[in-house]
């Protein structure tokens, strides 16, 4: 059984081409040529390129001392802190911009949550000299402004989304209207591993550089490729899909997904989308989806802006429900007091997002001898409001 996309976009049961008939032709393109182009090349030699000058790749797999020693594990850290905009989702934006170059679209637009998307699509459209267009929930907006501020600096063009609960799926939703209206001349950089197929799996293919470097380095550090666990949060699930990449079909290796309890499971407040969602389509791919009874989706919540998302990509879902991937849910609280406790011991600030990651080790235990990578998929720059508000720094 493997765990990556079959011939028709699926992974298990979820996955797919949702789409309304004006978004065909724009997807179907794609589908059609995406392999076609990454495979090219001076597709791969450009990429790598950029990945190297631009991104600042390989970013370290940095052993974690005081951390480890604290939980009396091996924990290393891939520093995707390090990449240049400071997280993981640049790997995907320069992959993407050159796709759109290659199909001869002209305008880019993209949605955003935590705004590192966003941030990242505007960095590429800057040094390709392409038009950018980047939606963003009003709630966002507030709450990540250096983000959108950045976005302005890069010459992005930012749109607030006024609808709903004002966040991530809402600006997907205004993103998507947008495509339908500019089929032609618009590629739709889409962050993370969810949408209509073929995405998830194209965005899963540029971020697989995190795997594929985590297999050198782990060789280099610990004499054999494959760490006993990889460890990543997951909203969407961008990061989680590249850190889990090339270990997907190999059951030696655990795969923990970690994902955002809010303020409980139970509360109402939550984006623990495994433990609450139940089969659906959600911007254009069958996953699991929190939803009322009716069908009708219910407004997720977390802390940080990149995990509140309702839905889940369909290689988490089939994770998930596989049984392939062990998923956790941490709360608010857990999250911010694992975002401070690794400042402290390793002098590096997390993403709220990644913070959830580190907050596993409090309840699940490890063997002393277990290798764990986590990704630490974005840097706390962008979180240090909420931080300081929580902790009343």
């Amino acid at each position: 059984m493997s765990y990556h996309v079959n011939e028709n976009g699926y992974y298990g049961e979820f996955g797919g081409a949702y789409i309304p008939e004006m978004l065909y032709p724009n997807v179907e393109e794609l589908r059609q040529q995406y392999l076609a182009v990454m495979q090219e090349d001076s597709f791969q030699k450009e990429f790598k390129q950029l990945l190297k000058e631009y991104v600042g790749r390989p970013t370290p797999l940095y052993y974690a001392k005081r951390f480890s020693e604290k939980y009396n594990t091996n924990i290393y850290l891939k520093r995707e802190d390090l990449c240049h905009t400071g997280a993981h989702k640049v790997n995907n934006t320069i992959g993407q911009i050159l796709m759109a170059k290659h199909l001869g679209k002209n305008r880019i637009i993209a949605e955003t949550g935590a705004g590192q998307h966003g941030v990242a699509t505007a960095t590429v459209c800057a040094l390709m000299g392409i038009e950018c267009v980047v939606y963003m929930g009003s709630v966002d907006i507030e709450r990540q402004a250096p983000n959108v501020a950045r976005m302005k600096m890069l010459g992005a063009t930012v749109i607030p989304a006024t609808s709903g609960s004002k966040t991530l799926k809402d600006a997907t939703n205004e993103a998507i209207r947008d495509w339908i209206n500019n089929p032609t001349d618009t590629h739709y950089i889409i962050g993370s591993v969810v949408g209509p197929h073929p995405y998830p799996d194209m965005v899963a293919r540029f971020q697989s550089v995190i795997s594929e470097e985590i297999k050198t380095q782990l060789l280099e550090k610990e004499g054999k490729e494959n760490p006993d666990y990889v460890v990543a949060c997951v909203g969407g699930g961008s990061n989680a899909a590249g850190a889990y990449y090339h270990y997907l079909d190999n059951p030696d290796v655990g795969i923990i997904a970690v994902e955002a309890a809010g303020k409980g499971i139970k509360s109402g407040e939550s984006a623990a989308t495994s433990v609450l969602g139940k089969p659906g389509i959600i911007h254009g791919s069958k996953t699991l989806l929190m939803q009322t009874t009716d069908g009708q989706i219910t407004e997720p919540y977390s802390i940080s802006a990149g995990l509140d998302y309702p839905g889940v990509g369909p290689m988490h879902a089939h994770l998930y429900t596989s049984g392939r991937g062990e998923f956790i849910s941490i709360t608010d609280t857990e999250a911010m007091e694992a975002g401070l406790e690794l400042s402290k011991l390793e002098g590096i600030i997390p993403a709220i997002e990644t913070s959830h990651a580190l907050a596993i080790f409090k309840n699940r235990q490890f063997k002393k001898d277990d290798v764990i990578v986590i990704n630490l998929s974005g840097r706390g720059d962008k979180d240090l409001n909420t931080y300081i508000d929580y902790f009343n720094l």
